[in-house]
């Protein structure tokens, strides 16, 4: 039982050392970056430098809705009592995790750098491109995809099922990057829209971390996922209208 009680408490503690370094990436996110919170293009950064406000921000963002999933992944390891040896592992199967969203990175930056040349080149045409990149968004959330996609995230059995198989020194990785593909799968669409508003848009940036943590831990999740996306296919019809809304494809407002 006293072994039971300090794995229990480890599982708790691996909960709350990711939700603190996600408190902690949000701080230097906002304290860091403020001023370029908002505006078009990859914020003057190549790609080195944006992959490593990116990966700050997927740790912000990310995080907490990973928690939950870490903590069962812990219990299936129950057989490691070392709190070191735990402590290696929890952080190498983030370190994964984390991986695929630098991998996502790379084409965030594209995306990123293709916004910036349309706002300034094309300025009459973005905010029609805006609105279909969010009502696209929005489309993928109804998807069967992104419900498969969704399942997993929120399925920690068929996701232990998988990754028991998994073994060498790197398998924690393997584990974090597997469920990293998922969850990039699952949230792809919502990260595209952050690009529209702006990567650093610290107010996107907190409504769409809280819709990333309730669609995968809420039980009402599922649903909440489809509100959303039509949420986002509404908002696409104000945009040619109001180009502002979208400061990631808007020139003036960088201005």
């Amino acid at each position: 039982m006293p072994g039971r009680s300090s794995l229990k408490l480890s599982h708790h503690a691996a909960e709350l050392a990711l939700i603190g370094c996600a408190a902690l990436a949000w701080y230097f996110t906002f304290s860091g970056f403020v001023d370029m919170s908002m505006g078009p293009g990859t914020m003057g950064l190549g790609l080195l430098g944006f992959l490593g406000v990116w990966t700050l921000m997927m740790a912000a963002m990310m995080l907490p809705a990973l928690a939950p999933l870490t903590s069962t992944y812990l219990r299936s390891i129950r057989a490691v009592r070392s709190r070191r040896v735990r402590a290696i592992r929890t952080t190498a199967l983030v370190g994964g995790y984390l991986l695929t969203w630098i991998g996502f990175g790379v084409v965030a930056y594209a995306a990123a750098a293709l916004a910036g040349l349309l706002a300034e080149g094309a300025a009459d045409v973005t905010p029609w491109v805006g609105a279909g990149v969010l009502a696209a968004a929005g489309a993928y959330q109804l998807t069967p995809l992104k419900d498969f996609c969704l399942r997993h995230c929120r399925s920690p059995v068929a996701f232990l099922l998988h990754v028991s198989g998994y073994k060498g020194r790197l398998r924690d990785v393997r584990v974090g990057m597997y469920h990293g593909a998922y969850c990039v799968g699952c949230c792809w669409g919502l990260m595209v829209v952050l690009i529209a508003v702006g990567v650093m848009n610290l107010a996107w940036m907190a409504v769409l971390t809280v819709v990333i943590f309730l669609e995968k831990t809420w039980k009402y999740g599922a649903a909440f996922s489809r509100i959303t996306g039509a949420a986002l296919i509404v908002f696409a019809f104000f945009v040619p209208a109001h180009p502002e809304l979208l400061p990631g494809l808007h020139m003036m407002t960088a201005m």
